[in-house]
């Protein structure tokens, strides 16, 4: 991830293996995880039963909140990948039955918004 989309808030792919090795704390057995993605200071995992959303809090960073969010509670999602001109990808989630997109997260033109789109449908479809 460059640092012009990093200071524009867009999130970069990272490795599944140091997500793993990062987060395994946070896993259950038999959960592993799929895909990850960094935004600055927070992390998207897509693992094999839910999404976490590690936020980053405060200035030091030492406050941290993991949200987890079931892949049954998600009632859809879209994305909008990054045009010619455009600086990055764009997906959004709704969970349950809100009217507004509970999570939305923008990716640099370098992460494959189809693959983020593949593994929500197959885990939420």
């Amino acid at each position: 991830m460059g640092i012009f989309s990093a200071l524009l808030g867009n999130a970069g792919a990272v490795n599944p293996d140091e997500l793993t090795q990062k987060y395994s704390q946070l896993l259950i057995d038999g959960e592993h995880i799929e895909l990850g993605f960094k935004l600055i200071r927070d992390t998207f995992i897509f693992t094999s039963k839910r999404l976490i959303f590690v936020n980053v809090q405060g200035l030091t960073g030492s406050k941290v909140e993991y949200k987890s969010i079931n892949y049954k509670s998600i009632s859809r999602f879209s994305i909008e990948s990054a045009g010619t001109f455009d600086l990055d990808a764009e997906l959004r989630i709704w969970v349950s039955s809100e009217a507004e997109p509970s999570i939305k997260a923008q990716f640099s033109k370098s992460v494959n918004v189809y693959e983020v789109q593949k593994v929500l449908a197959h885990h939420v479809l």
